[in-house]
Parts: C-alpha cells; sequence; structure tokens
C-alpha cells in the first residue's frame, strides 16, 4: 500500500515531488556523507575479520552446496551487478580519464582504473556480504526463517522492531531495484536509438521495455531459482566472458594486464586512504557527492535483496567460503572487465585526431565503442539483449526475495505473491521514468541518485547496528 501511495503521489505531483527529493537529498548527503565512507570501510574489515576468525568454519547447513561453484558465481555476480557493468563500462573509466579525481603521480590512466575499482569492487560487495552472512546465520545454523526482522535475538525483544525492520527491507529493495530498471531500460532504449540512428530518449519506448522486463523476471521468478533464475544467470555469465574475450583479443593485450595488475595492486595499498577520502585521496565533496556517496547508497538499497539471495543460494558453504567468495571473486571479475573496456577505450581516445565526449553518454557509449571494433552491429545487438537479460535476472531475484517476505519467510513462496510483486514493481517503476523526465534538463539517472540517497540512510544506520549485534550473538554461542 505505501509503494502504491508513493508511486500515486509521483504520477499526480511529479514537479513538487522531484524538488522535494532534490532538497532533502543535499541535506543528507551534507550530514551523512562521510558516515557512509566510514560504513564502507568498516563492512569490509568486519568481513574479513569474520571470515578469518574461528567463526569462518561455521557451516550454513549440513547438507552439501545446492549449487556448482560456477552456477553460484554466476547467480552471485548477475544478481549483485548486471546490467551495471555495461552501463559503465567505458564512461566511466573515461571520465576518471579526462577527470582524474585524484592529485598523485599516478598516470592519468591508473587512477582512472583505481577509482572505478574502488566504486565497484571490496565495498560494494561487502555491503552484499554483510546481509548475505546475517541472514545465511539465521536460516541454515540458528534454523530462522529469512526475514532480516527476526535474523538476531535482540531484534525480537521489543514487538514493533521486526516488523519495521522488514518493511524498511522491502521498501529499501524496492527503490534500489527500480533505479536499476530506469537506468537500464534506459540505456537499453539508448543501444536501440543508436543501432536505428535516430536521437535517443524516447518515452513511451523506455516504458514498454519496462513492462517487458517485468513481465520476463515474473515468468523467471514463476519458474523458481533452479528452472529460471539459475539458466538465465548462467547465460549471462557465458555471454559477457564472450564479449569480454572479444574485446581482449583485439585490444593490447600486454598494456591491458598491466594496467590490471597495476591498477589493482594501487587499489589494494591505497584502500584505506581511498575508503576515508583522506589526504591526496580526498577528491572533494562535490565528486563525492556525485560519485561516491550515491555508489554507496545504491549499493546500500540493492544489499538487502542481494544479500538475502546470495544467502539462499549458499547453503552448504562455510561463512568463509561465501564471505571470500562474494568479496574477492566478483571484485576481480570487475576489475578486469573495467581493465578491459576502459584500456581500450583510452587508446581509441588517444587514435583520436580530437576527442568530442564520444564516450560521455552513460546511457550510449558502450555501443559507440563498440563501433571501434568490428561486428559492431552484431555485437551491439548481443548488448542490447544482454542488458535485457541481465535487469531481468535482478529484477526476478527481488521478486522472489519480496515474495519470501510476503509469505512469511518461506523459502519458495507462492506463486501468487511473484505475480503481486511483478505487478507493483511494474507500477513503481513506470512513476520514476516519469519523474527521471519531469524536467528536460533532468534524467532518469539524476532523479535515482537523488532518490537512492535518501531511501538508503535509514538502511545504512541498519547495517551499522546489525553488526555489532550479530558480533555479540556469535560471541555469546562460540
Amino acid at each position: 500500500m505505501i509503494l502504491f501511495i508513493f508511486s500515486v503521489i509521483i504520477f499526480s505531483f511529479t514537479t513538487e515531488f522531484y524538488a522535494f527529493i532534490d532538497t532533502a537529498s543535499i541535506w543528507v548527503r551534507e550530514i551523512f556523507g562521510e558516515f557512509y565512507l566510514w560504513l564502507g570501510l568498516a563492512c569490509v574489515l568486519f568481513l574479513l575479520i569474520i571470515a578469518f576468525s574461528k567463526y569462518g568454519r561455521i557451516r550454513l547447513g549440513n547438507s552439501p552446496p545446492q549449487f556448482d561453484r560456477l552456477s553460484w558465481i554466476a547467480m552471485l555476480y548477475s544478481a549483485g551487478m548486471g546490467a551495471g557493468i555495461l552501463l559503465r563500462a567505458v564512461q566511466e573509466p573515461v571520465f576518471m580519464y579526462q577527470n582524474p579525481p585524484l592529485k598523485t603521480a599516478y598516470p592519468n590512466d591508473i587512477i582512472a582504473l583505481e577509482f572505478t575499482f574502488y566504486q565497484w569492487g571490496f565495498t560494494a560487495w561487502a555491503f552484499y556480504g554483510i546481509f548475505a552472512l546475517f541472514i545465511g546465520y539465521s536460516l541454515f545454523v540458528r534454523k530462522n526463517n529469512m526475514l532480516l526482522g527476526t535474523s538476531l535475538p535482540q531484534l525480537k525483544k521489543i514487538k514493533a522492531i521486526p516488523q519495521s525492520i522488514d518493511l524498511l527491507t522491502i521498501l529499501t529493495t524496492v527503490f534500489g531495484l527500480v533505479a536499476a530498471i530506469g537506468l537500464g531500460t534506459t540505456q537499453i532504449e539508448g543501444g536501440i536509438s543508436h543501432l536505428s540512428d535516430r536521437e535517443p530518449g524516447t518515452l513511451w519506448i523506455v516504458i514498454s521495455l519496462v513492462f517487458l522486463i517485468c513481465l520476463l523476471a515474473f515468468i523467471s521468478a514463476y519458474s523458481g531459482v533452479e528452472k529460471g533464475i539459475k539458466r538465465i544467470s548462467n547465460w549471462n555469465i557465458y555471454i559477457t566472458i564472450a564479449l569480454l574475450i572479444f574485446v581482449f583479443i583485439q585490444a593490447d593485450i600486454i598494456e591491458v594486464l598491466k594496467s590490471f595488475s597495476t591498477a589493482t595492486w594501487f587499489y589494494i595499498k591505497d584502500f584505506f586512504q581511498l575508503s576515508l577520502a583522506m589526504g591526496d585521496f580526498n577528491p572533494g565533496k562535490q565528486f563525492l557527492t556525485d560519485w561516491t556517496y550515491y555508489y554507496w547508497a545504491f549499493w546500500l538499497a540493492w544489499a538487502p535483496f542481494t544479500g538475502i539471495f546470495i544467502a539462499r543460494i549458499s547453503q552448504g558453504r562455510s561463512i568463509r567460503e561465501m564471505i571470500l567468495g562474494v568479496l574477492i571473486l566478483p571484485s576481480l571479475g570487475s576489475f578486469l572487465w573495467f581493465s578491459v573496456f576502459g584500456t581500450s577505450s583510452f587508446e581509441i581516445i588517444e587514435n583520436m585526431a580530437a576527442y568530442n565526449g564520444e564516450f560521455s553518454d552513460v546511457f550510449t557509449s558502450v555501443f559507440k565503442f563498440f563501433e571501434s571494433f568490428p561486428l559492431s552491429n552484431f555485437t551491439n545487438i548481443v548488448t542490447v539483449l544482454l542488458l535485457i537479460s541481465f535487469l531481468v535476472t535482478s529484477v526476478d531475484s527481488a521478486i522472489y526475495v519480496l515474495s519470501m517476505f510476503s509469505d512469511k519467510g518461506n523459502e519458495n513462496p507462492k506463486k501468487k505473491y511473484r505475480l503481486v510483486w511483478a505487478a507493483l514493481i511494474l507500477i513503481f517503476s513506470e512513476a520514476i521514468i516519469l519523474l527521471g523526465n519531469v524536467k528536460p534538463e533532468s534524467d532518469v539517472l539524476d532523479a535515482m541518485q537523488k532518490f537512492l540517497i535518501i531511501g538508503s540512510l535509514p538502511f545504512a544506520i541498519f547495517t551499522a547496528l546489525m553488526m555489532l549485534l550479530f558480533v555479540i550473538e556469535i560471541r555469546k554461542k562460540y
């Protein structure tokens, strides 16, 4: 009902609502921006300490893993990042290359990759891993349900707290999911426009794409984890790897590997300074506002449903394996992805007579990038299909998790709940698309940046509290 009322308000008072979230987002960034940085670092350190302590040996249930390791990695990566790596594959490294966020002795290409790694690396996956840990422990060790509000015994002492936490989880999940749908469908529309040689920004195409994504996601979620979500996730990973190899073998392979290893080493070496924006690694409040605070809010908004989904598919694995698998493998995959596309785009720019911002549009940059390679029409069509498929796996995972909440924590929720959540996500997504088109100078990315920073704040505070309560819980038991 809350989401439906939200949608009605956005549909009816679009301009006024945009003005409200604009003002509120500035207030949140001013007051709580630094808290987001500290929280991100704390999550990474917390998970590493748990993984390498005696608690890392705890197994999530007594049964063997339900999925083989490749399918497990494919599903958690598809749910956790998905279309985002295509959205930002070229635009973000190029922006950092053209506008270095840091004043260091590092070359611009290394700074660009290092900062991109920072925003897509350990911290992002730590937010997911925190909730996977809480839920996995509750579900498979304490034999509780998967509802976040009852995941720790301390939360049950006051009756209203578990329900409030679950409601907050649902709302935050929907906000993050709808942001991904809005951004992803806008990029798909940009790709279709690029292929058909017309100006991007056709609203009715985006609205139609949202309907298609939600319909396909419902069909996948209706089929279940084994039949629907697993198969599409594996398809996503195979095609993503094929695109990566396609670019990699045509790039300067030595330069790509050199950039990957150098930027990864610098990222690890500078991780503390980057995480707290210290000294030479402080890019300034405006940059942090436009990029880091937004990203941390985005990952936090996705953390509840992604963490629950990761916990759901990690049964049978140890806490150590789950944490290290979630933190390291997807991060390294993202680093290689951005190294290949970033280094290749830097080389393309260097060989241009003059760079005129060809890669500056977040929604069309990857399609223009592929024009520099053979079979560009084919690869762009594959990219559009992959974007649709990635979005479907993100949405179907969320529909499945939200249905678990509606079905009182049932691991295999009734199919009627999956239908209801698919319809609600569709309605709310269409409302956000309209919100993103409220002014000629605004777009869906701008609208969702503001909306997410506000919506994720309560969950950021709750995350810090949950880490403290979890430590108290396991210290008592072990």
